[in-house]
C-alpha cells in the first residue's frame, strides 16, 4: 500500500537555521514599514509582516 510523506520524518530546523533564515531576510523597523515594501512590489496580498525573535526588526513572510 502506498503511503504519503513521513511526516515525522521532517526534522524542525535548528535555532542556527532559523537565525540564518532572519539573516537572508530584509529588516525593516516596523510592522507598517515591512507592510508598505509589501504594498509598493504589489505584493501586500500575499505576504504579512512579523516581529522576528533574532534580530527584534520586522521580516515579511509569505501567506
Amino acid at each position: 500500500m502506498a503511503s504519503g510523506p513521513d511526516f515525522k520524518s521532517l526534522k524542525e530546523p535548528t535555532r542556527e537555521e532559523r537565525q540564518l533564515r532572519c539573516f537572508r531576510k530584509r529588516r525593516y523597523q516596523s510592522q507598517g514599514d515591512a507592510l508598505d515594501a509589501a504594498l509598493v512590489a504589489g505584493v501586500e496580498r500575499h505576504r504579512k509582516a512579523y516581529l522576528c525573535p533574532y534580530c527584534r526588526k520586522w521580516h515579511l513572510t509569505t501567506v
